[in-house]
């Protein structure tokens, strides 16, 4: 995340539409964590470094700050599973990303209010957990702000693994 002209903005990155899970969809750089990377938190946080550096070209280093915002699980009916931890990090000053072309197709630089604006008129693709992380940070006012506001809740952290309720058209997301 960096600080632009309208305040927070996040760096949004479009998967491929030949992907086999959310395929085209914009998301939060990450990925799996490979057994190279570790394991347990220092893994995750690995995993994360590593994943952004290969989707946009942003070294962030191995000492950058990571602090957790949130850990998803995807529902248990699901046919592809994750469990996901989302970490908030400042982006060096002037740094662009440049997407791999391949696994990522575009990026942009949102707040996140236009980024959940862009998706309610159907100009980007959102996932629940990120359109969730978006709506949880829309109020930070800067990326000093948003860490912050993050550390204070690291302790609160819990996973958050929804429901599916019904089947077909009629299923229907639950957050308990």
């Amino acid at each position: 995340m960096r600080d632009g002209p309208g305040g927070l903005e996040l760096l949004l990155v479009r998967r491929t539409p030949a992907a086999r899970f959310m395929a085209g969809h914009w998301v939060f750089p990450g990925g799996a964590v490979d057994p190279a990377d570790g394991e347990g938190q220092a893994g995750l946080r690995a995993a994360a470094l590593r994943e952004m550096t290969e989707e946009t070209g942003i070294e962030l280093g191995t000492g950058a700050e990571l602090v957790p915002l949130a850990r998803w699980i995807t529902p248990a009916q699901s046919p592809i599973r994750f469990d996901t931890w989302f970490y908030l990090a400042a982006a060096p000053a002037g740094v662009e990303a440049r997407v791999d072309g391949v696994e990522i197709v575009d990026s942009r630089w949102l707040t996140p209010a236009d980024a959940l604006s862009a998706a309610a008129g159907g100009e980007l693709v959102l996932a629940l957990p990120t359109e969730k992380q978006l709506e949880l940070l829309r109020e930070s006012a800067s990326a000093a702000v948003a860490l912050a506001d993050a550390r204070g809740r690291v302790d609160a952290i819990r996973p958050i693994e929804p429901r599916i309720v019904g089947v077909g058209s009629e299923a229907r997301i639950v957050l308990d």
